[in-house]
């Protein structure tokens, strides 16, 4: 066996450094895409961060823009308090009993101009004093008297959805009285098909009560089930 054959035969790795070299710069090519990696997904944390930090900034200018406001509305609130303790509400009665009470200066300075019990006993003072209770009396009746009003404003319920509205509603305003006078109306959905009359009226207090119209109103059965005030208002 010649030398040649015996190395050939031989189990002896002469390319050890070539593949050392190999695995080297594997594992550095390998060391490389990691950190790359690491680089890349660190830049993605900074990029949200940075997203969320904007969008904090932004919600805490909103928050202050809020507290702003609410500072600027009790700023205000306060100073209408303060402008109310210093104008207390017991000073509006004064101005709306001056009138009343020129009236009863006025009301005196009549009286006082009327002598009723003159210190003279003949004809003259007795026509005198006639004239004056004449003058006085037709003064008195000239004043004008305070009418008391109200507004109120009824619902006039019918039976069912069958019942013919038009002459519910004609019925209603037959009901005629002194001190009476009928307004508006309109047809308001109550339920299942079933409207209801919802007519206003102005009345003298002295002359028609809410007691009156409700009773002669279900007088007409035949249409009307039930009337309830719905408003009422003194004008």
């Amino acid at each position: 066996m010649c030398s040649v054959d015996f190395l050939a035969q031989e189990k002896i790795w002469f390319d050890k450094l070539r593949f050392d070299e190999a695995e080297k710069r594997f594992y550095e090519w390998m060391n490389g895409s990691s950190q790359q990696t690491q680089s890349s997904s660190s830049g993605a944390d900074q990029g949200e961060l940075v997203s969320r930090m904007k969008s904090l900034e932004l919600e805490n200018q909103s928050l202050h823009k809020v507290v702003d406001g609410l500072r600027a509305a009790l700023s205000k609130l306060e100073g209408r308090v303060a402008v109310l303790e210093k104008f207390p509400a017991s000073t509006t009665p004064q101005k709306s009993s001056a009138p009343v009470k020129e009236e009863e200066e006025e009301d005196d300075d009549d009286d006082d101009d009327l002598d009723l019990f003159g210190s003279d006993d003949d004809e003259e003072a007795e026509k005198l004093k006639e004239q004056r209770l004449k003058a006085y009396a037709e003064k008195k009746a000239k004043k004008p008297t305070l009418i008391a009003k109200s507004s109120i404003l009824l619902d006039v319920k019918p039976w069912d959805d069958e019942t013919d509205m038009v002459k519910l509603e004609e019925c209603v305003r037959s009901v005629q009285a002194d001190g009476l006078l009928w307004g508006t109306s309109k047809l308001v959905p109550v339920g299942y098909g079933i409207k209801k009359l919802q007519i206003a009226c102005v009345v003298e207090d002295d002359k028609v009560g809410t007691d009156m119209l409700e009773e002669e109103i279900t007088k007409f059965e035949d249409f009307v089930q039930s009337v309830d005030v719905a408003a009422f208002n003194k004008i």
